[in-house]
């Protein structure tokens, strides 16, 4: 009998992972176990994701607002700095610009508009064409903005952040002084001790702020990216991809991933004879289309990876080739020609009609993406996702 299902997708239950825990070998006990328990066949090429957040958890990858503070007084000098694009969040920045401004004097905070990099808005698009205001030209102060929109509450979260922000930064004894505008280089007006807080577009920001005069310069990547009095870090990443832990301490991103998911292959192979591949994901890579919020504030969907995840699909689009390359074609004889074409399709599909309108994303984002969704970020508790025939095809 022909198989019906093509990918399945399962979240898998685990134990709290706590630090120190052997992340690599609880996951592979836990996988095998699941799968013996529900008569499920391993297979070679099944894929075994685990979420960033117990990785970090074992590892003990933590910081405290104080060790923050050390570091932001040590690279930027304890005076006056400018906080230039941080993302509008009580779990991802709120623990971190307390950190900033205990490390500080005074903050200046430059607010993006209409919304941040991720997609979370301050004011509507509508709202600002009504008001003549051009977000790529005009810079606002704090009392400007209030004149021409008033206080906005973000949608989902209830919160006005330019208040929530202030609070969070005069509750440390620092002043707080607010802009909004998307040309970082507003801020050298204030102070040339700059932090950038934007994630994706972090080099160009420093690159342009750099050429525009700053003096000291950082970004959130550079910010324990070695550890300070003790703390955990992120060699790569530094802060960027934290999440609150405490109102006094922050979970990092976590390192050495690579290293991880090897690990945990070589496991299943011992314990299995097969060879899957294993991958570490943070946030997926999507976007909300009602709220516009842009899920991805890691740095990246998945850190750490093996070999088996490089690259990116190399698939055709069967509608393509029933409408076209056999659209004389119909029944068994249609399915044959396509299963066929499958068999002794190129190696690389690059610009070829066949493959268009098939994603152009990397294999780990779309595996990332695919398991972020599945194990949520509430209750669950599946920090583990199973991945069965992402590899397959229609001739499998």
């Amino acid at each position: 009998m022909e198989r019906m299902f093509g990918t399945v997708v399962r979240g898998v239950r685990a134990p709290i992972i706590r630090e120190g825990d052997d992340l690599a070998a609880i996951v592979a006990d836990t996988v095998v176990e699941a799968l013996r328990s529900e008569n499920i066949p391993i297979g070679e090429k099944d894929v075994v994701a685990v979420t960033e957040a117990v990785v970090a958890r074992a590892q003990g990858n933590y910081a405290t607002v104080d060790q923050i503070a050390a570091d932001v007084r040590a690279k930027l000098g304890g005076e006056t700095i400018g906080v230039v694009f941080p993302i509008l969040s009580r779990n991802r920045f709120s623990v971190l610009l307390k950190g900033f401004a205990r490390g500080a004097k005074k903050v200046v905070l430059l607010l993006s508009y209409p919304s941040d990099e991720v997609g979370n808005h301050l004011v509507s698009q509508e709202a600002l064409d009504k008001a003549g205001v051009d977000p790529y030209r005009d810079t606002l102060t704090k009392e400007q903005f209030r004149e021409k929109f008033g206080t906005v509450l973000h949608p989902f979260t209830g919160v006005d952040y330019i208040d929530f922000y202030t609070s969070i930064v005069e509750g440390e004894g620092a002043q707080c002084q607010v802009l909004l505008s998307n040309d970082p280089t507003a801020i050298l007006k204030y102070t040339k001790n700059v932090l950038t807080c934007d994630i994706h577009t972090r080099q160009r920001t420093k690159a342009i702020l750099r050429a525009a005069g700053a003096e000291r310069l950082a970004g959130m990547d550079d910010i324990l990216s070695a550890p300070v009095e003790g703390s955990g870090y992120n060699p790569d990443y530094g802060l960027l991809g934290s999440n609150k832990a405490t109102e006094e301490r922050v979970k990092l991103f976590p390192r050495d991933c690579r290293e991880f998911a090897l690990a945990v292959q070589e496991k299943i192979r011992a314990a299995t004879g097969k060879t899957v591949e294993a991958m570490v994901y943070g946030d997926g890579a999507f976007k909300d289309p009602v709220g516009k919020i842009w899920e991805l504030a890691d740095p990246v969907v998945s850190p750490g990876f093996t070999d088996g995840l490089i690259g990116q699909p190399n698939e055709v689009k069967l509608k393509y080739l029933a409408d076209n390359n056999f659209a004389h074609l119909t029944g068994e004889a249609l399915k044959e020609a396509i299963k066929e074409y499958i068999r002794q399709k190129d190696g690389d599909l690059t610009g070829r009609m066949e493959s268009q309108g098939t994603t152009p994303r990397r294999l780990t984002d779309l595996i990332g993406s695919l398991c972020d969704l599945t194990s949520g970020s509430g209750d669950k508790g599946t920090p583990i996702v199973y991945i069965q025939g992402y590899f397959d095809n229609y001739t499998k």
